[in-house]
């Protein structure tokens, strides 16, 4: 199966759009000669200055810098002392917008997915209905910030399945103390992946 790369300037367009038509999307990570690859299903969007809830509020730091640069680039922070969560850093370079990826369904490499959240290949709810499930399941930690997403270890592809734009919901984002009024959650209603339905 080949998986067609998206071009850089699909990052580089307005954050809630991207949010919004990335949902379908396959999320594609090489490890060696492996490879995985999960639908995206959940994602939310951080813009910058005017986002209090964004890791990109209050400017550059060393923790966010990957956020600042160019559309395209994988950002990965750690958080609880515990999970990494990844997001896909999108406008142009010097903005500090991302869309942080939520959810996805498992498609290719099921088994490694399952060792690396120690479940059971049959749990398939259980491997990516998280952010932090997520990076677990394809193996991404901070090794991956900064990575480019038109390269050749950790991509974005088309899918031939790709949603049908009314199955797009939106909701407020999740476990954020500002910013809270925002409807900048995106999801696929119905979906048995998503992490949590029961919100406005």
């Amino acid at each position: 199966m080949t998986y067609r790369k998206l071009s850089q300037p699909f990052y580089t367009r307005p954050t809630r759009r991207v949010a919004r038509e990335l949902l379908g999307k396959l999320l594609v990570r090489r490890r060696g000669s492996e490879i995985l690859a999960a639908r995206i299903v959940e994602v939310e969007a951080y813009l910058d200055r005017g986002d209090p809830a964004s890791h990109a509020f209050r400017g550059r730091t060393r923790r966010n810098e990957v956020m600042f640069r160019e559309g395209g680039h994988l950002y990965v922070y750690f958080t609880y002392g515990m999970h990494f969560c990844c997001n896909v850093v999108t406008e142009r370079n010097g903005r500090g917008c991302a869309v942080l990826l939520r959810a996805a369904e498992p498609v290719r490499g099921i088994r490694t997915m399952a060792r690396n959240r120690g479940k059971s290949e049959t749990d398939l709810e259980a491997l990516c209905s998280g952010p932090a499930k997520l990076c677990e399941a394809l193996g991404i930690s901070r090794g991956e910030n900064g990575t480019d997403l038109t390269g050749r270890t950790i991509w974005i592809a088309e899918d031939a399945a790709s949603l049908r734009r009314q199955n797009v919901r939106r909701s407020t984002r999740i476990g954020i103390r500002n910013g809270k009024e925002h409807l900048w959650r995106y999801y696929v209603g119905g979906n048995r992946f998503v992490s949590r339905t029961r919100l406005k």
